[in-house]
């Protein structure tokens, strides 16, 4: 299975037709790849706060169309990154959750958009961890509450996205619904690239599972991008990583490698937590 990352430059300066156009003409030069990555938010920006109540769309809005058409042109599977999702059509602001959690109309999401070589829109993805604590992220946008698995004919992805990187329960879960490839489009700042290139290893270790971890380049808003996308081996191997520039990484990978480690390495079917509720100390 041949998997092309596309790690895009974010100028801000860029408009986002602009660069959806840009983005839509990398994927199809990506023709005779099964499966093709974009980033996190790359229309808006990831940090480019400001901008997602103007710039939110719906799961067929402008980003949708015009990965549709490259995929289809491309022939290929298309993980098109996140977009920010508007949950109603309404055109109304985002109103965040409530104080019991709840996400009424309005409420933005951080969605991921996965479609079929026909240009069918397959699954999306709201991303369960917002990032920000008490700000940006975490207080404009509602939270997923989904684990997706999307079935291709090589591997089944399992989605998650930037700051999700961060739990592993979230990857345990993905892992049990039957993922073998775990997908990470993220919009990754520079300062703490140490954080996401250790946290992807120990996710494609911990799960015995590939891991496709595309970041975006450029700056949003002022913050710095760490570049350095990457695919990560069953077994713990970096078989690529990109620089700090626009880059497309492509990489084969052997869909059958993650039943070889898992059956070879059989820690998984050790697992004591998490499959049952242990008796209480007492």
């Amino acid at each position: 299975m041949r998997a092309s990352l596309i790690q895009i430059a974010v100028d801000l300066d860029e408009s986002p037709d602009s660069r959806r156009r840009r983005a839509a003409a990398l994927v199809r030069e990506q023709r005779g790849a099964d499966l093709v990555v974009l980033p996190e938010l790359w229309p808006v920006g990831a940090f480019a706060y400001e901008s997602f109540a103007d710039e939110a769309e719906t799961p067929d809005g402008p980003t949708f169309r015009e990965m549709s058409k490259a995929a289809s042109d491309a022939g290929v599977w298309l993980h098109a990154g996140s977009i920010v999702e508007r949950a109603t059509e309404d055109g109304r602001a985002p109103n965040g959750p409530d104080q019991n959690g709840q996400t009424p109309d309005g409420t933005l999401y951080n969605t991921s958009l996965v479609l079929s070589p026909a240009g069918e829109l397959v699954r999306t993805y709201r991303k369960i961890h917002r990032f920000g604590f008490d700000k940006g992220e975490a207080t404009l946008m509602g939270a997923g509450a989904e684990l997706v698995t999307v079935r291709l004919p090589e591997t089944t992805l399992g989605l998650a996205t930037c700051y999700d990187l961060r739990f592993p329960e979230l990857f345990r879960g993905l892992v049990d619904a039957g993922a073998e490839t775990l997908v990470v489009p993220a919009g990754w700042p520079a300062r703490r690239r140490a954080h996401w290139t250790l946290l992807a290893r120990a996710r494609a270790v911990e799960n015995q599972a590939y891991v496709l971890a595309c970041a975006t380049a450029g700056t949003h808003a002022g913050v710095g991008q760490s570049g350095h996308s990457i695919v990560v081996a069953p077994w713990g191997e970096v078989l690529a990583e990109a620089g700090t520039d626009e880059e497309v990484l492509t990489v084969d990978l052997d869909p059958g490698t993650v039943a070889t480690t898992r059956e070879r390495f059989p820690a998984l079917k050790d697992r004591r937590l998490g499959l049952a509720t242990p008796t209480a100390i007492r």
